[in-house]
């Protein structure tokens, strides 16, 4: 699903350096953001390479995991 967000110009501009050092889109950069401070929000002891670790475990997770039916 897609929604329309109004973001402060400076937050846009920041994103947009942040995404191209990392090779994602504005889109992306900001829910790399939001999924890292939502991390944080729910472990507040993690540190941050922790934070990126499951990220990246989540994300090779979705690739290489298959559905496995019982029976």
């Amino acid at each position: 699903m897609s929604i329309n967000v109004k973001i402060s110009d400076e937050l846009g501009a920041e994103a947009k350096r942040y995404g191209r050092i990392y090779q994602r889109s504005l889109p992306k950069q900001i829910e790399y953001w939001s999924r890292i401070g939502k991390i944080a929000e729910e472990n507040p002891d993690l540190p941050f390479s922790m934070i990126k670790e499951i990220l990246l475990a989540r994300e090779e997770g979705e690739h290489e995991m298959e559905e496995y039916t019982f029976g």
